[in-house]
């Protein structure tokens, strides 16, 4: 079977973060069930809160994890490293920079996150990046380490380490 022309071909994918878990939607009949309970703790039970609050909470965490999911969603393949909607060619990476150590933070910790957010999203970590042009970004991913290896050993294939002396 062979590809058509109109499909681009599919790389592997090395490493793959959703962005964000559904299971956080549950929340939505969790606050219905415990309006329901406080109500009829109470003795007053009215059917109208506990669905008002169940649509309500589903559907404001739904929007936010469908956001999530798009905007700190991180995708790696030997081709591209998508984080969000954000697409970079892996061979305009140059460069893995070491994690930062010590208390004086790297130069690449201020230079532009990668994706379209203003910077690193809360919970993940930045990866520093060399980019052809002598430019600089920060990769970001909550399994960091993970992503820094994959990237590093990409990098590695394509372009032989620097010999120090």
């Amino acid at each position: 079977m062979t590809e058509s022309a109109a499909s681009p071909p599919t790389s592997e994918v090395l490493f793959y973060e959703q962005g964000a878990s559904w299971l956080w939607v549950l929340a939505g009949p969790g606050a219905g069930v415990a309006m329901a309970l406080i109500q009829l703790s109470a003795g007053y039970f009215q059917w109208l809160i506990p669905i008002v609050f169940f649509l309500l909470v589903t559907f404001f965490l739904s929007i936010q994890v469908k956001a999530a999911r798009i905007h700190t969603s991180v995708e790696l393949t030997a081709d591209t490293l998508r984080q969000g909607t954000e697409t970079t060619r892996t061979a305009e990476i140059v460069r893995v920079y070491p994690e930062a150590e010590g208390a004086e933070a790297p130069k690449w910790q201020y230079a532009r996150a990668l994706g379209e957010l203003t910077g690193v999203p809360r919970g993940r970590t930045g990866i520093g990046l060399r980019l052809a042009g002598d430019r600089t970004a920060q990769a970001w991913a909550r399994k960091d380490k993970q992503l820094r290896a994959a990237l590093t050993n990409l990098i590695e294939e394509r372009i032989p380490p620097e010999k120090t002396s």
